[in-house]
């Protein structure tokens, strides 16, 4: 018996290797502040990598450590204002 009408599957994007994280934990970086998460947390970037920084503003210009990184993004803290 023939099978007719049958459904094909929708292509799921295949294998996507994944970038190397630029940010380790306890490393200090210098940042600026680009834009506010929802949460109302600064989120800066390293080579288009996601940082999160409790307590900034958009235009801070900061020295962070970084407190833990996952995957997609990292969570820092305020070491020292950085130079205006």
């Amino acid at each position: 018996m023939e099978r007719r009408n049958r459904r094909r599957r929708p292509a799921t994007g295949g294998f996507r290797p994944s970038r190397p994280v630029p940010v380790v934990v306890g490393g200090e970086y210098d940042v600026e502040i680009e834009s506010l998460g929802s949460r109302g947390d600064g989120i800066a970037r390293i080579e288009g990598f996601v940082i999160f920084v409790k307590n900034t503003k958009v235009g801070d210009k900061l020295k962070v450590k970084v407190n833990s990184v996952s995957r997609r993004f990292a969570i820092a803290t305020p070491v020292a204002q950085g130079e205006e």
